[in-house]
């Protein structure tokens, strides 16, 4: 079985950052692809970042340039740095772990920007 659990949202400014960890245990390793999406109420989930077991990374249009998304290898948690948020980031954001074929998803972190 497979855990993964995000942490780090909360209240933030426009301009403002945040970072999301998200840790990923249980039958796990340090090959499985990780990455984002988020959701806002009445809409469909939406890709935000990737990253691959070598690191390997690749953004959605509206976070490029933004956004990083980078791992810890050693601890299996992958993390999104969100610089210069904007209100529209608004939404819940679930982490999720690529395990030998199967997806496996977090509970969500609440990202709120407002002022």
């Amino acid at each position: 079985q497979v855990q993964v659990v995000e942490s780090g949202g909360g209240l933030v400014q426009p301009g403002g950052s945040l970072r999301l960890s998200c840790a990923a245990s249980g039958s796990t390793d340090s090959n499985d692809t990780m990455g984002w999406y988020r959701q806002t109420p009445g809409n469909q989930r939406e890709w935000v970042a990737i990253i691959t077991s070598s690191s390997i990374t690749n953004y959605s249009e509206f976070v490029k340039g933004r956004f990083t998304i980078s791992r810890d290898n050693a601890k299996n948690t992958v993390y999104l740095q969100m610089n210069s948020l904007k209100p529209e980031d608004t939404a819940v954001y679930y982490c999720y772990a690529d395990v030998r074929s199967w997806r496996y998803w977090g509970q969500g972190t609440q990202v709120t920007v407002s002022s």
